[in-house]
């Protein structure tokens, strides 16, 4: 089986090259492979390659800037999935592509979000995603879009790294307590991803099996648990022993005024993923103790 990776450098995406290096033949691609502002050199890539599955996992992840950058936001989050999809029609490849909880706006009032719920963007980067989610879906090919939410890891920028970056330097930390979602650790993403395509495949000739085609669509890719960043603060400080006498305050999001809105409830059910594909996530606090005992950095 041949596989195209997009966005190899990302903190999905690292995980995933030690992940999908197992399943086949892997090409993995970051932003000096690839430039994904340029539609043409997307189509090159995925015709020279002719993979079997292409899993996208680049994104323009940077939900404030993107207030600034929509053009630049669109093109990486919304025009090139639809290119992807487009491609991997013609060479007759099914596409994996992560999307985000930000597609949602927050005002649910009871309960997890299911993959049926109505999404309503608050921000240019949920605005984005959701046009990648709906670019995807038109081409009508074999895809999983996988939503998830609060991705983090030892890598990158991310909200783990910065929490325990301030609080080593002493410094107070003003975080907002009603936001809630449910963090994810980039390499459970990434597991799950290899589960998900190892039982979509034939293992004599290791290509992907036709099962493919009717468990296609969206499906939310989270921790389970819920809580707020707050909270979510608290976990990686006490985690943490370098760590646990760091000064924290709990703020509501109106002290903490950004560019872009976030949703304030986007708390992702992942009770289909696990009907369909037989995935079982972690709660996030397994999992964020986890990621502080397998990383040095943390």
């Amino acid at each position: 089986m041949r596989i195209l990776l997009i966005g190899k450098n990302g903190q999905i995406g690292w995980e995933l090259q030690r992940e999908l290096a197992e399943l086949g033949e892997l090409t993995a691609t970051g932003k000096e492979d690839l430039d994904l502002c340029d539609a043409d050199r997307i189509r090159q890539t995925v015709r020279a390659i002719r993979p079997d599955l292409i899993v996208n996992a680049a994104a323009y992840t940077a939900v404030d800037q993107a207030e600034k950058e929509p053009d630049l936001a669109m093109a990486l989050n919304g025009t090139a999935p639809g290119i992807l999809a487009e491609e991997a029609k013609k060479t007759g490849s099914a596409l994996i592509h992560y999307s985000t909880d930000y597609v949602f706006d927050g005002q649910k009032t009871s309960g997890a979000y299911q993959e049926e719920d109505a999404p309503n963007p608050l921000s240019v980067y949920g605005k984005t995603k959701l046009a990648g989610e709906q670019a995807i879906i038109r081409e009508g090919i074999p895809h999983l879009i996988l939503r998830t939410s609060g991705v983090y890891g030892a890598r990158g920028k991310n909200f783990m790294l910065t929490i325990l970056k301030l609080a080593k330097a002493g410094k107070e930390l003003r975080i907002v307590n009603d936001q809630i979602s449910s963090p994810t650790w980039c390499r459970t993403i990434a597991q799950a991803t290899g589960r998900i395509i190892s039982s979509l495949v034939d293992p004599p000739e290791r290509q992907l099996s036709e099962n493919m085609i009717p468990v296609s669509g969206i499906y939310h890719l989270s921790c389970r648990g819920e809580t707020s960043w707050y909270g979510f603060a608290k976990a990686i400080l006490n985690d943490s022993k370098e760590t646990q006498n760091a000064n924290i305050v709990s703020i509501p999001t109106s002290e903490y005024p950004t560019p872009a809105r976030r949703p304030a409830r986007s708390v992702l059910s992942s009770t289909k993923i696990a009907r369909v594909l037989g995935i079982e996530m972690p709660l996030w606090d397994e999992a964020l103790q986890q990621c502080l005992e397998n990383n040095s950095s943390c």
